[in-house]
């Protein structure tokens, strides 16, 4: 079990950001083209809508509120204090998570079925989908198995975190923490260490500027009443929507 515990937690998290960085600088810098997420939204946006909206709402609280607990334990640990204040998050998370786990579901069922989607997905893209769906499920089990996931992992996990980090790891405690838990970390660095392999890899270049840049005016120089039909027989006339 030692060597078990020794490659999980203190080898596999530097294996996995090791892998992270330089996987994705190489990509971007070899590659760049491929740092997309190869929207296909142009032909199925109203499918795409309930794949895409719950997840990526859903995953944006989950990271920032485990960035949170990580970055600011004090902070958290301070809130949770009031067991309102606690409950409201801790079932915030859990709606969060099955709002993820809704669109994820979603998503991969799209890719799998669609034929337009699964040619431009590759196998470490259906390998990505499967871990984020055990890692979802993995984390609502914690959340409901394991009570107070906020507190127990400021005090737990921060520090384990931190010392890896530090380039000291100490993972006493994580070794101890019930099968599920290590579970969920182990999935963790797996993903990490698979995201420059795959389409997930574009939020490391998502376009802030398009918060503040103003809004697009889009002007119709034709009826759009009638655009061209795509099945229309070709004339020599160029038609006026080309």
């Amino acid at each position: 079990m030692t060597a078990y515990n020794n490659f999980f937690f203190i080898g596999l998290p530097y294996i996995a950001f090791v892998i992270f960085f330089v996987g994705s600088i190489y990509r971007y810098r070899s590659r760049k083209f491929t740092y997309s997420s190869l929207s296909s939204q142009f032909f199925e946006t109203r499918k795409l809508y309930w794949g895409s909206l719950p997840f990526h709402w859903g995953i944006v609280f989950l990271f920032f509120g485990h960035l949170t607990a990580f970055s600011l334990p004090e902070s958290v640990l301070l809130w949770n204090q009031h067991p309102a204040r606690l409950a409201v998050l801790e079932i915030s998370a859990f709606v969060f998570a099955l709002l993820t786990l809704v669109g994820l579901s979603n998503l991969f069922y799209r890719r799998m079925t669609n034929p337009k989607v699964r040619i431009v997905t590759s196998t470490m893209d259906i390998i990505l989908e499967i871990l984020l769906l055990i890692q979802i499920i993995l984390g609502l089990w914690v959340a409901y198995g394991y009570r107070w996931g906020s507190s127990w992992f400021s005090i737990i996990l921060t520090p384990y975190l931190h010392s890896i980090f530090l380039f000291e790891p100490k993972a006493d405690a994580v070794f101890a923490l019930p099968l599920a838990i290590q579970l969920h970390i182990i999935t963790g660095f797996l993903i990490i260490m698979i995201v420059p392999f795959t389409r997930l890899v574009h939020f490391l270049v998502y376009p802030l500027s398009y918060l503040w840049r103003p809004y697009q005016k889009v002007i119709w120089n034709w009826d759009r009443k009638k655009i061209r039909n795509a099945s229309s027989p070709w004339t020599i006339f160029k038609p006026k929507n080309n």
